[in-house]
């Protein structure tokens, strides 16, 4: 019988499990924000997955109904079947929530401080920069093709001044970009 996932040994999955939750506390604006160094970790220094498993991980991923989050679960299943997914939904859900219920008793308390606004208004500029991050890394293969470079590069822009300037719905863009994807403009 083939195994449909390779196996890793328990220090792998503990690493991945680790890394995972490391990066649950940079993901300031969602876990999609860290992809850039899951795809690093995963894909270019483990080789447990390829680049187009990674990118349709997270293709199927956005596709169905549920939370952001799941991603990891898939990118944790094509490493690692079950326990890849266990590795690294405990490691991008639990120390981030511990976090959460902490800050969130921490800050009823301390809402009017001025470090407490200042924090606040500091998470959006990063944001944008984690998210612009991720938004490279999953049109990268497309800049790669000269047919689509142009569309790509034009997509990425009109997302990030759409979100930067506007209270558009991140739907919408996703729907242009499957609307444009379609038709074969990138």
């Amino acid at each position: 019988m083939a195994l449909l996932h390779p196996v890793l040994s328990l220090p792998d999955l503990l690493g991945l499990m680790l890394h995972f939750m490391v990066l649950s506390l940079l993901a300031v604006g969602g876990a999609i924000t860290t992809a850039p160094d899951m795809q690093r970790y995963v894909v270019m220094q483990n080789h447990w997955i390829t680049d187009a498993q990674f990118s349709a991980s997270i293709a199927i991923a956005q596709a169905a109904p549920g939370p952001n989050v799941l991603f990891v679960a898939v990118i944790g299943w094509n490493v690692a079947g079950p326990w890849g997914a266990l590795a690294t939904l405990v490691g991008s859900l639990l120390p981030s929530s511990l976090l959460t219920l902490w800050v969130m008793r921490w800050s009823e308390s301390h809402a009017q401080t001025r470090a407490m606004r200042a924090f606040k208004d500091g998470m959006a500029p990063l944001t944008l920069g984690l998210l612009a991050a991720t938004g490279w890394v999953l049109i990268e293969p497309l800049v790669r093709e000269p047919a689509q470079r142009a569309g790509a590069l034009v997509l990425l822009g009109i997302t990030l001044l759409l979100m930067t300037r506007s209270k558009i719905s991140p739907m919408w863009l996703v729907a242009l970009g499957a609307v444009l994807g379609a038709f074969g403009m990138v």
